[in-house]
């Protein structure tokens, strides 16, 4: 709608009056939980009511607890938000606070003055009521505001057209624009519009840029201005050094804490692994060896993490005359190329059990999108043909098993979308690394070890 009609319609309160409620209203239902909690637990441990001194001892957590609260953020705008970040913030707060409590009074000796019974079920109901708090506090703000938890503005001015959920929405006409310029009343109506939005958004053509960052600057609104440029990037952010400005445009996916913990995830698992593993790779590789006097291991460049190639390990599964050290041809379910005890390590994934090795030489990881034979075709034509964002795979190390391969992606590329299947899922993953991610993948693949596609 115009400028005009905005004003005329909008409400006059700000959400950020409202939040402030809603986080004096949590904040002071925390404390009443909090001392209503050892009375309760008092009743539920003894039978009555807690003594004097258990009432001093919540006294102290509470204080405690306020500032944990405060300084893990159970009270700011993405816990109301979204409620499991405001429930996990409340829990860490107060699970932080009892432990501290708890060391406190260890080295000052006065922990045998308290019941710890009484102690430890006032902690729990406490826990208990402050996340049906927090689950009744959501709803209102869903029903009563209709989730939204503070005011956006989108102004729309001849630029691309902008999705954003929750958000007021107005359109600039030319000539407000440009008498907003030269005449006091259009700014005012321009400022009156962005007051009290936490966040304004301007999509407009590049010789207005300037224009409406002057006016967000003056309004003292956060303001941001949207650039189709920036878009077809995939800009991060905007960096400043020495007088310049910088699009950031690519950042690893993990940083240093989190590739440690990956590594030493790989590590502790890989390590017992091939130890309890050698006998059966021991034996496969004497079969191999056995059947046609041939090597044992199949070794194919592959690319790995930063698009550098490494040397992958496979036992191998095919004749010798007809290996494909490029990966040209995909294997077909009755290939005529594999051994017959190939068959049987190919449909078990036994195969697979030498990359372990790679694993270990930091190549590969256990979790990761899985390494492609350069030459691999889909419908004719190679996998980096098919989609653009197929190089962006390789920013973490390749791994033994994926997200792709626990969903059933597996096999030969027949089509392109077995291709795009299959990226979507490593790039999904890429972006939602964690260590327990990582976990729920490898007991999937427990299910997929033997799977109808493997051959």
């Amino acid at each position: 709608m115009p400028f005009r009609d905005y004003l005329e319609s909008r409400s006059r309160s700000s959400m950020e009056h409202r939040r402030v409620q809603l986080y004096a209203i949590l904040f002071l239902a925390d404390c009443v939980l909090l001392y209503g909690s050892i009375s309760l637990g008092g009743l539920l441990a003894n039978g009555n009511l807690p003594s004097v001194r258990a009432m001093q001892i919540m006294q102290l957590v509470v204080p405690i607890y306020i500032v944990i609260a405060a300084y893990n953020r159970v009270y700011s705008i993405r816990a109301l938000d979204d409620l499991r970040y405001g429930i996990g913030r409340a829990i860490v707060a107060l699970g932080v606070s009892s432990m501290l409590f708890l060391v406190m009074t260890f080295y000052v000796r006065t922990s045998d003055d308290f019941a710890r019974s009484t102690f430890s079920i006032a902690i729990l109901v406490a826990l208990v009521l402050m996340i049906a708090l927090r689950i009744i506090a959501y709803m209102v703000i869903r029903r009563r505001y209709g989730g939204r938890v503070r005011n956006v503005l989108v102004i729309e001015d001849g630029g691309p057209h902008i999705d954003f959920p929750k958000a007021d929405r107005v359109v600039a006409d030319p000539d407000l624009v440009e008498s907003a310029q030269i005449d006091p009343r259009a700014l005012d109506m321009i400022g009156r519009a962005m007051r009290n939005m936490d966040r304004v958004i301007v999509s407009c053509p590049v010789e207005r840029r300037k224009f409406w960052t002057a006016i967000m600057r003056a309004a003292g609104v956060h303001g941001e201005v949207v650039s189709e440029a920036l878009q077809e990037l995939g800009a991060l952010a905007l960096e400043r050094d020495h007088g310049f400005s910088f699009l950031v445009v690519s950042a690893g996916p993990l940083g240093l804490r989190a590739r440690l913990t990956k590594r030493a995830i790989d590590l502790a698992i890989t390590v017992p692994l091939l130890l309890i593993l050698s006998p059966v790779m021991l034996i496969v590789a004497l079969l191999i060896k056995l059947e046609d006097g041939g090597p044992v291991f199949f070794v194919q460049p592959r690319m790995g993490q930063g698009n550098c190639m490494f040397d992958m390990l496979k036992f191998r599964s095919m004749r010798v005359e007809k290996l494909d050290s490029r990966g040209d041809r995909s294997t077909a379910r009755d290939d005529d190329r594999i051994t017959r005890i190939g068959r049987f390590i190919r449909r078990t994934s036994i195969d697979e059990l030498p990359q372990l090795l790679n694993v270990l030489r930091s190549e590969m990881s256990l979790v990761g999108p899985r390494p492609h034979a350069l030459g691999s075709l889909a419908n004719e034509k190679l996998f980096w043909e098919i989609d653009q964002d197929y190089w962006q795979r390789h920013s973490l190390k390749p791994g033994l098993t994926g997200l792709a391969q626990v969903r059933g992606y597996r096999g030969a590329t027949e089509t392109e979308s077995h291709l795009t299947d299959r990226l979507r899922a490593d790039l999904e993953y890429i972006r939602t690394w964690s260590p327990m991610v990582d976990f729920r993948i490898m007991l999937a693949t427990a299910r997929v070890l033997v799977h109808p596609n493997a051959y």
